[in-house]
């Protein structure tokens, strides 16, 4: 059985997502900087870090950029449905990023705990596995029993990340081609798959507001920060409570 979740005193969780291009990371932070001038805010990044998991490791001393390139092409296809997770090494480097985004979830629930408005920048989930701030290990399959268990650990952590609904998702939504304009060191295929399962995250119910982010960027700007108005108003009359 499950412990009530103590609410009283907490924040509003807001999370912002959407394809990469959308502007999610300029966003949560000028909201988050605004927001913060009347209440303490804070923007939590709640992806895995800047790039890829080849880029971060193409950045070790020592044949960071060979085993970089082998390692990238081996998560993305342990992240490819149908297809065979091929090896250990590759399931626990996923796995670790995964634990990482798991602590910074739990830091941003603290600070949640303490009164703080959280702006994310992403946010965890189970409707899309494989890629997309979801479960990385769980697209593919493997017969390996010690993967096998890194699989069903890992589900169990995104399961409770994503059990979290925030008060509001803000749903950051583009067309691929401005997408790949914004970002073009991305690749233009993933980014179009990336689109399409936009509209496939439900967040298990939460409130969405949805928003054209290739609008002028004011124009997306001030309609986020009217819906969270709402929300803080929500709460400050005790309508709100997770």
């Amino acid at each position: 059985m499950h412990k009530k979740r103590s609410t009283e005193n907490q924040g509003p969780l807001i999370a912002l997502v959407g394809c990469d291009g959308s502007g999610k990371s300029t966003l949560s932070f000028d909201l988050a900087e605004a927001l913060n001038q009347g209440r303490p805010a804070k923007c939590c990044y709640l992806g895995q870090g800047s790039g890829n998991i080849g880029r971060k490791i193409s950045q070790f001393r020592f044949g960071g950029k060979i085993l970089g390139r082998i390692i990238d092409k081996k998560a993305g296809t342990a992240r490819t449905k149908g297809k065979k997770i091929p090896g250990v090494l590759t399931a626990l480097v996923i796995f670790f990023f995964s634990c990482v985004r798991f602590l910074n979830f739990i830091k941003m629930l603290k600070l949640r705990k303490q009164g703080v408005l959280i702006i994310a920048d992403r946010y965890p989930q189970t409707d899309v596995v494989g890629f997309y701030d979801g479960p990385g290990l769980s697209a593919a399959h493997t017969q390996n029993r010690f993967i096998q268990f890194l699989v069903k650990t890992e589900y169990r952590l995104y399961d409770y990340m994503a059990s979290i609904k925030p008060d509001l998702i803000i749903r950051l939504n583009i067309d691929v081609d401005t997408a790949y304009q914004r970002k073009q060191d991305h690749d233009y295929n993933l980014l179009k798959i990336k689109v399409e399962a936009t509209q496939k995250l439900k967040f298990r119910g939460a409130t969405i507001v949805d928003i054209d982010a290739s609008l002028p960027y004011k124009e997306v700007y001030e309609t986020a920060m009217r819906a969270i108005r709402k929300v803080e108003i929500a709460y400050s009359e005790g309508k709100i409570r997770n």
